[in-house]
């Protein structure tokens, strides 16, 4: 009998039968409260009806046409729609499936808009599981062990944890801003450096907000010596962390942003955007892709734009981030083996500590367990597995993040209670 690879690790026992906005149903007969959202892909909920509909009639009428052969109406309406919301200057979309493919062009881009050989990013950064991009990737070895030797050219600095560091956010981006200048003085001059590479908001790495002020040092440095920057929104953006980019926390606007995941509400899509004048400098030929900017996928990427802002999904998530951060809150003050509790909108980590600070991977494995046993879907993530994501559609409603809270709640002191 032919069965799924046994390296793929699942994270809950459920079977999906259907779903509908921030709910599961299982062939279990079960219905859980989804605050995984597929890792942050149904931004606007499970099978919201204008996407299912916008979906169902492009299938009618093109699903491939692959767009280097034949342009398709929907790429040019998601082109069109998208910017409205990209940053001003970014006015120039190449599309590929995965967040990947879109981390892949970056570098390629870069490295041929600037005629160097390298790229730094940034401790605890998730960027992909292809060649390329896991070299990049440093949430984790087992994103890139194994298949080695590894891309060249990739250089990582220190990323501002300050709860790793056990300092303030202040001092912690002063220390890596410093790192990163003694790095570009011992190991990658800037006249090799092509890029800087970093997400707004760690994803796999922690759930970390990427402070305003370690960005604008990065976007300064990038100016003064001719680096791209490049902004990795694929977990990030789309609303999740209640501005529409991840980066609008800060003042900063980048050279090239990444997009994918919440994009289509569940279609395989991604972006790269840039200015004409960067896209222009690479080389012809070096974009393409067969199933990129897909007919079916774009027209769901219009219908979701469309949803986010007719919804209002972006200041729901600022809501509703502040509400459930708050909920959460309380529960870390009643069991102190919460050590962290961050995130901005609806992208929360809970970090779980053991009284010595060390990180409990332990615990934060059992509650994520025990979640699913109370009718809620969590995931883990963090370097050192010890960080609970929290990651709900940015449809969820005021109920349901009390609903969420509550099985959070009764999960954790269940694990405590055991212990």
């Amino acid at each position: 009998m032919t069965s799924l690879s046994p390296l793929l690790k699942q994270a809950t026992p459920v079977v999906v039968d259907h779903a509908s906005g921030s709910w599961i149903h299982g062939t279990d007969g079960e219905e859980y409260l989804d605050f995984t959202t597929g890792i942050g892909v149904t931004s606007t909920g499970h099978c919201h009806p204008r996407v299912v509909e916008a979906a169902r009639a492009q299938v009618g009428k093109v699903i491939h046409a692959q767009y280097t052969t034949v342009l398709h109406p929907p790429l040019l309406e998601l082109t069109e729609k998208l910017g409205e919301v990209l940053p001003a200057g970014l006015d120039s979309v190449f599309y590929a499936n995965s967040g990947s493919e879109a981390v892949e062009a970056s570098l390629r881009l870069s490295r041929m808009a600037t005629g160097r050989p390298n790229v730094v990013v940034f401790q605890g950064g998730f960027h992909g599981r292809t060649v390329a991009a896991a070299t990049m990737t440093t949430a984790g070895t087992k994103f890139s062990a194994g298949f080695s030797p590894l891309m060249a050219g990739v250089h990582m600095a220190p990323f501002p944890y300050a709860y790793r560091y056990g300092c303030d956010v202040e001092k912690a981006v002063e220390f890596c801003l410093r790192e990163l200048d003694y790095l570009l003085a011992t190991r990658t001059s800037p006249a090799d450096t092509a890029a800087f590479l970093i997400e707004p908001a760690l994803g796999d790495g922690g759930y970390i907000p990427t402070p305003p002020a370690f960005l604008e040092g990065l976007r300064e440095r990038a100016d003064r010596h001719g680096i791209v920057l490049v902004v990795d929104e694929v977990q990030a953006g789309c609303g999740r962390t209640g501005r529409f980019w991840g980066h609008e926390h800060s003042s900063i606007t980048p050279d090239v942003l990444l997009t994918a995941k919440g994009l289509a509400s569940g279609f395989p899509i991604s972006a790269m955007a840039a200015s004409t004048e960067l896209m222009s400098k690479g080389w012809p030929g070096s974009q393409g892709g067969t199933y990129g900017g897909n007919a079916v996928a774009a027209a769901a990427g219009c219908a979701t734009l469309d949803v986010i802002r007719e919804e209002k999904l972006v200041e729901n998530a600022r809501q509703r981030g502040e509400q459930l951060l708050a909920g959460i809150r309380e529960v870390q003050d009643a069991h102190p083996v919460i050590g962290d509790v961050r995130g901005h909108g609806l992208m929360l980590g809970i970090e779980f500590t053991a009284p010595d600070g060390s990180a409990d991977a332990s615990t934060a494995a059992a509650v994520q367990q025990a979640t699913t046993n109370h009718g809620l879907l969590t995931l883990t993530c963090g370097p050192l597995g010890n960080v609970v994501r929290l990651i709900p559609a940015l449809v969820v409603t005021h109920d349901e993040i009390d609903t969420g809270v509550q099985r959070f709640a009764a999960a954790v002191a269940e694990v405590v209670a055991a212990a």
